[in-house]
Formats: C-alpha cells, structure tokens, sequence
C-alpha cells in the first residue's frame, strides 16, 4: 500500500482497489493476479495525476434500473423504501444519486450511521456496486469542499466516515458484486 496522506489519496486508493476487486470478480478469479494489480496501480496513479477520472455517477443510475429491486444491504424484496446512503441526518444530499433501496428492518437498522460502519458491524463487506456509489459520492463531497488535498489528520467533519473507507479488499471469492445474484458484467 503507498503512503497516504491526503484525503483525496485514500479516496483515489479505495476506488482503485474496488476496481480492482470489480475485475477480478467479473472474471471469478479466486484470487487477485498480475493484471489485477496492474488496474489498481494505473488507476491510483492517474487519479492522483488528474489524468483518469473516476466512473460517471450515471453508470450507477443506469444500475440502480436494472438491477433487480431489492434492499442494497440484504438483498430482501419486501417492505422497501428509499434510504440515503450518505445520511441525510449526517449531512448527505437528498438527491436521487443518494438513493438506494432499503427493507424496513436493514433501514431501521442502520438508521444515521454511516453505511460502512454499519457493515463493519456486522462483520460483513458491503456488495461493490453499492461500494462503489458511496465512494464516487465521498469524492463528489470531497472536490465540491476542496478537501482533495487537505492532510487525513486535518479532515473536517464529514457526512460520510472516512475511517470507514476500505483500504485492504478481501480476495475476490469472498466478495460480491450486488447484495443477490447478478450478470457479472454488470
């Protein structure tokens, strides 16, 4: 792992490892390989670089239509109803790009947390795509308050919990690309 010392670093480092974890679940590899490694390095250092940008927020919402309906924590079809993935209460948009869909027992669960602490909680890492909305929702954050560049150590508070943010992903048999059973290629 590099040294990270910026708030837009580990955000960079996050979303380069769960690009690497989407590769290599979508090519059910069991474990991380070459070219595996080799998308997470090009992708960190082009995002540090300003060179490669992260994924359009509309790939999500092109998702979030057609991906089976169901809780985004779950997996359950019943009782649900839209949740703010980045609290509203901590200070997360109420905008659509926040949405997710929610059963009534994980949404009462999870309440105002923050969904990755909440995950962690329950000893479980979340599903990528859902992963991947979060992240590319703290970077928006993130570049509208110009906090890229603001040292970890000086982080304001923020609406989502950056000591949340995964830096190290389980091995890609251990992960799951949506909460129930998706076209890989997704």
């Amino acid at each position: 792992m590099p040294e990270i010392n910026t708030i837009g670093e580990l955000l960079h480092w996050s979303y380069a490892n769960l690009a690497m974890a989407h590769a290599a679940v979508t090519a059910k590899a069991e474990k991380y390989g070459r070219t595996h490694f080799m998308i997470r390095a090009r992708l960190y250092a082009g995002l540090n670089k300003q060179t490669m940008n992260i994924g359009s927020i509309v790939d999500d919402e092109r998702l979030k239509m057609i991906l089976p309906q169901a809780c985004c924590y779950c997996g359950s079809r019943d009782h649900l109803s839209a949740d703010h993935l980045i609290s509203k209460k901590n200070g997360g948009a109420d905008t659509g790009d926040n949405l997710v869909w929610a059963c009534r027992s994980c949404n009462s669960s999870k309440y105002a947390h923050d969904v990755l602490e909440w995950f962690a909680k329950e000893n479980q890492f979340p599903p990528l795509l859902m992963l991947r909305r979060y992240l590319k929702l703290a970077i928006e954050i993130s570049h509208a308050r110009n906090l890229m560049d603001v040292p970890i150590s000086m982080a304001p508070e923020l609406p989502f919990a950056l000591s949340a943010i995964p830096t190290q992903f389980p091995q890609p048999a251990e992960l799951r690309l949506w909460v129930v059973d998706v076209e890989v290629g997704a």
